[in-house]
Order: structure tokens, then sequence, then C-alpha cells
């Protein structure tokens, strides 16, 4: 469901924009909305996890929501963990995108270097750029799974693959040397400085270009040295920035930034210079600060936290990493991220990224539907956001104020020049009468389309207060779009279930009526609260269903969701089962027993195994368990061996069975 309220109001001005699908002149001389041309002008929508076909499906939605770039996840070859399981996180994993086991576009979560063009071509005939999530600097732990090419494109062998100090985890990301040669959270660090590795991953990177990649963010930039870090003694140059420079393709036409997370040491203001651009991670946490504890006096929202720095920046509310890793998933409602972006994306400078949170996540579900492939939450069209993306490219060129009305810091006001301006207000209402830089005249609410404003010798006044959590966007000169279809399920569908058949409650709005097909059925129509139900596959355990409708305007939306069939297996206390170790295992076993509940049966390595006899060993389950998976192993800290393999699915429990390894 689409949610909140808006405002849109402002003086008339040209924007350099793009006309795209949305451009040209509205009625009574009203411009259309438009997109922006220019990357660093736009909005970027950070397509977290989303497959290529989902993205192309999703164009027009994402164009009519005001986005002018999408980002994808990381496009390279990567580690097929849990034996290509398609969970967020569970049967699956989300950040298998950012382990390669090769610079090749095509991999098993996002799809094939075809389907990425065509992604490419489709954004394109919307307007919309297309960023590329790049990682240069490590590959997958799992090295059995990097390829021979890397291997040879690295010097022939891991040890010249990656830099010397790979021996080494970084223990003071203030030491340069470290931050830049050793393995950051385990994974191996590619010697970004030999010549033979930057042709090969160049070659990637025009690769992209070749299918229509529009520019690149590089994770983990602040761990690739600068021109002057320190350099391990190996012949080569830290000049891996310059080759960016001088190897991608258009580069001058290119937007790329790097995610330089700003802590000890992290030379941010030299990495700018490098790149180009980097992310603003400090404004970010001072935004998310700012939003939890209701205080958006300018003092805490204006300043961006990079010094004397060029504000050549990525901002955020929140990315992905702050949402798995820090919490913010738990830490900010869907409105408040909401209010942030209404900050970030009004703003003159910087360039905004809107994290798609997972489909149907809430404070008490992170992962929601918890599937790869599919589509965020709807908040990325949600009304304010689109007002605001739209607002962003209609002020292009316009200096901003940011004031407190009547000295609350519970709300604040982004004049852009005098013709808009963004309200956000937050945790109570805001009575109007309080100056504000914009011509006298109406404005009309642009999202409800019905809240009328007045400016009266400098001073807003409207009928009724501004509600809280409210977002008020205010120019005129630009026609209204219609609102945008919606279409998906309701709140408390259930996406996991044991049992043969779920009923689906279906959801639309702005439209009379959509279609749905399951799993590549014919179209069939519904209506807003019509009931579907959806029964177990006779192949896999995974039923897709798609939704489509169009607006008043012919504007198409897409959602695709997803449903898993699992086999329950209750497993009693008192069942035993029985591994066979390997000769070359050590002699203590143990048996690592959980499941998709995150239930587990100790830490890992688990509980040690009874030893019945020379290479035979037993484990009696000490309580009832539901659809419980189990993973063997030799419990060596150094180097432990486990079946199945390092990053695989654990084994289904089968009363008495004797496992072997395969």
């Amino acid at each position: 469901m689409l949610t909140g309220s808006a405002a849109v109001l402002g003086g008339c001005g040209e924007s350099k924009s793009s006309s795209s699908d949305s451009g040209g002149n509205g009625s009574d001389g009203e411009k259309k909305p438009e997109l922006a041309v220019n990357v660093s002008d736009g909005s970027i929508l950070q397509a977290f996890s989303w497959d290529f076909n989902t993205i192309r499906e999703s164009m027009p939605d994402i164009a009519a929501a005001g986005f002018s770039v999408v980002q994808t996840s990381p496009v390279n070859a990567c580690l097929e963990g849990e034996g290509g399981g398609m969970e967020l996180y569970g049967d699956g994993k989300w950040y298998y995108h950012y382990q390669p086991t090769d610079f090749k576009i095509g991999n098993y979560q996002l799809g094939t270097r075809d389907e990425f063009k065509a992604m490419c071509d489709e954004a394109h005939r919307y307007g919309v750029k297309v960023l590329v999530d790049v990682i240069a600097n490590h590959t997958t732990p799992e090295l059995g799974s990097v390829s021979k090419d890397l291997v040879k494109a690295g010097g022939g062998s891991f040890e010249t693959l990656f830099h010397k100090n790979n021996s080494k985890d970084i223990s003071d990301y203030g030491d340069r040397l470290l931050c830049t040669t050793a393995k950051m959270g385990g994974l191996p660090d590619i010697n970004t400085e030999r010549p033979s590795f930057q042709e090969y991953f160049f070659k990637f990177i025009n690769d992209c270009i070749d299918c229509g990649a529009d520019g690149f963010r590089y994770d983990t930039a602040k761990h690739i040295g600068l021109p002057d870090d320190p350099k391990e003694d190996d012949g080569f140059k830290n000049n891996f920035w310059e080759k960016v420079k001088t190897e991608t393709k258009d580069y001058d036409k290119k937007f790329i930034y790097g995610e330089v997370l700003q802590g000890d040491n992290d030379r941010i203001t030299d990495y700018i210079k490098e790149i180009g651009r980097t992310t603003s991670s400090v404004y970010g946490s001072k935004i998310r600060a700012a939003l939890i504890n209701n205080v958006l006096d300018t003092s805490a929202v204006k300043e961006y936290w990079l010094g004397n720095t060029p504000l050549n920046m990525v901002t955020w509310v929140e990315s992905h990493d702050t949402y798995i890793n820090e919490g913010t998933w738990r830490e900010l409602t869907n409105e408040q991220v909401m209010l942030g972006w209404a900050i970030i994306a009004s703003r003159k400078d910087g360039t905004p990224l809107f994290f798609s949170r997972p489909y149907n996540c809430t404070d008490e579900n992170e992962w929601g539907m918890n599937r790869i492939g599919t589509q965020g939450d709807d908040m990325y069209k949600d009304s304010r956001v689109s007002a605001v993306n739209f607002f962003r490219t209609a002020m292009i060129g316009e200096n901003e104020n940011l004031v407190n009305p009547n000295n609350d810091s519970t709300a604040v006001i982004i004049e852009r020049g005098n013709k808009g301006a963004v309200i956000v207000n937050s945790e109570k209402e805001l009575k109007t009468d309080f100056e504000i830089n914009l011509p006298d005249g109406e404005y009309t609410d642009r999202v409800d389309n019905s809240t009328v404003y007045t400016v009266k010798d400098g001073k807003l006044s409207s009928e009724k207060p501004i509600g809280e959590n409210t977002v008020v966007v205010l120019y005129n000169g630009y026609s209204t779009p219609k609102p945008m279809a919606n279409v998906g399920v309701a709140k408390d569908t259930v996406f996991k279930t044991d049992k043969s058949s779920l009923n689906v409650t279906l959801t639309l709005e702005n439209a009379e009526t959509g279609v749905y097909s399951i799993d590549g059925s014919e179209n069939a129509e519904f209506k807003n609260g019509d009931k579907i139900e959806i029964t177990k596959p006779q192949k896999g355990n995974v039923v897709k269903v798609e939704l489509r409708a169009d607006n008043s305007d012919g504007i198409k939306t897409y959602e695709r969701v997803e449903f898993t069939f699992e086999e329950k297996n209750e497993i009693p206390k008192g069942t035993v089962v029985y591994f066979e170790k390997p000769k070359d295992w050590d002699d203590d076993i143990y048996a690592y027993v959980y499941n998709t509940n995150d239930d587990f049966n100790d830490d890992w390595p688990g509980e040690k195994m009874k030893k019945e006899s020379d290479g035979k060993y037993s484990y009696t389950f000490k309580n009832d368990w539901d659809t419980p998976l189990i993973i063997f192993n030799d419990g060596d800290a150094n180097d432990s061996e486990q079946y199945p393999g390092k990053n695989q699915k654990g084994l289904a429990v089968e009363p008495k069975k004797v496992y072997k390894v395969e």
C-alpha cells in the first residue's frame, strides 16, 4: 500500500532535465515532470538484490516515481552458496553478490549478460541511467570457486593474485598499508596494482559499458590504495584509480563514485580527488539520529561533515550495509526513512540514493518476503518520495536555504531560491502562518491534489495544520502526474508454508482492474481485495506470481511475488543419525544442527558426536525439531573439514541414516 501525504508548491522555472517518456508540455502551458539528464542532478534507486528482468519490468514504475538512475547489485560472477538458494538470508544469502568468482557479466542471482543488456536498453528508453555496483579488491574466500581465468590474470597463482599481506586480517583501519592490502572480513585482497589484473578487470568494466552501463559504484574503495599510500614491495605502483580514468571507456561521461566509509584515517578528501565522488556516510548517520530523536534543527541536518572537501558525494538515509549490519531496519520506520529522503533529496548538493528495502519488510521482520531477484518494498514509489524526486529536477541550479519554521526544531524547510520549498515535519502538528521564501499565490498539494496552501506577504497559511510525519513539497509551473497504479498483496501475507496451498489477498490502488499470472499462466483479471489460491508446484518449491496494472495515464506498474512451499520434517527427541568419518578428518566429530527459524543446537561447530567404532559416529537429538538441517565437521579451528562444504546448505535429517561424504 502507498501511504502518507505530501504537498508540492513553488514558482516557475526551467530545469536541466530530460523529457523521456514523461517530458514535454502539459495543459495550460505547464511542463510535465521530467527526469534529470545528468546522474548528479537526479535521484538514484538502489535496486538491492532485484534481478535484471525485474528491474526491466519495473522501469515504468521507476521512471514514474521520478528516479532518473537505477543502481544494480553486483553483476559479476559470484559464489553460488547454499546450493544456489535464493533467499536474501537463510537458504541463500544476499552477500554472495559481493563474493566474486570472476569478472564477467552474469550470475545465478541476477541473470545473464543478455538480460543485463536488455535491462539497460529498457532503462534508456525511459530516460533512466544505469549504475553498476562493482567489487575490484577482493574475491570469495572459497578459492576453489575462483575461475582459472581470473587466477591467470592475477599472475597465475593465488599468491600473485592477492597481496602479500593477504595472510593478515585488518587489525587497524588507521594503518593505510594494512587497510589497502590485508583481508577485510576474511575476504582475500586482490593485488589491484598488478597490470595483468587491471587489464582483465577493465575489460569487464568496458563490457558493462558496451551493454549500457552509465557509471559505477566501487565497493570498499577505501581498501584500494591512493597514489601516495604505502605500498608492498612488489614492483607495482598504486595506480588503480589512475587506471579507472584512463581505461574506462568514455570516462568523462560516466558517473563513478567510491564507497569510502568515514573513520580513522579514511583520506576521504583524497579519494574524492582521485575518484571524483564518494559516499558521505557520516551525513547519513547524522540524518538517522535526527529522525530517531525528532530533532530536525538545521544544525543537525545541514552540515555534510566533509570539512572543506568539494561536495561531490552520494548521500543516503540508509544503505544496504546500515540496514543489515547496523540494524537501521529496526531503528527507522518506513515513515522516518521517507522524511529523511525528503531532506536529502531536496537539497542542492550531493546525489541522493534511495535504498530499496526488502519486499513487505517490517520493524519485526528484517527480510520480509525474503527473496533474491524480486523488487523491493513499495516505499520507493510512495507519493512523498516521487514528489520530492520531481521537485529535485525542477529545482536544478537553484541555491538552497535551510530554516526551522517558527524556530521549531521538529520541522525543517529546504528552500530552493524563491521557486520552491520542501517542508518536513516530524513528531507533532505544525501550524502554518510562518515565513517562507516563495512568491505570493496559491499552491496545490501535488501529491493529494487537493490541499491548498496560500502565500501572502511572505507567509504560508492553510486551513489546517501540517500533520505529523508529513512531507510538503512546494512549487508551481509543472503539471501533476496522475496517481500511479499500485499492485501487491496484503501486508499479513504468508510467503513460506509447509501446507499444500495458500490463500492470498491481492491489493490494487489507482486502477479499476489489474491482471495476475501464476508461473507464466495466462493473465487473469483481479480487483482490490480479490483472493487467489496458490498451490504447491509439482516441480520445485517456489511459485511466482506476477501482478500488473495501468494508471489512468497508461503508465504500467509491475510486481513480482514469490511463495515457498517447504517439506515439513518433524524430528522427535531421541532420534539418532550416524556419520562415517573420512580417513583424513580429525578424530573429534561434531554435528551442527539448525533450521530456517534460526534455531541451532550449539554455536559452531555444534555438539560433539559419540564415537561408536573406528570411523563411525552417532548423534542423538536432545529436543524436538521442526525441519532441521545437519552439517558434520571435525571442529578444527584452523582448517576444519565439513560436510556439506562451506557455504552449502545442510543435509535433511533422516532417522537412523548413515551419512557418508559423497
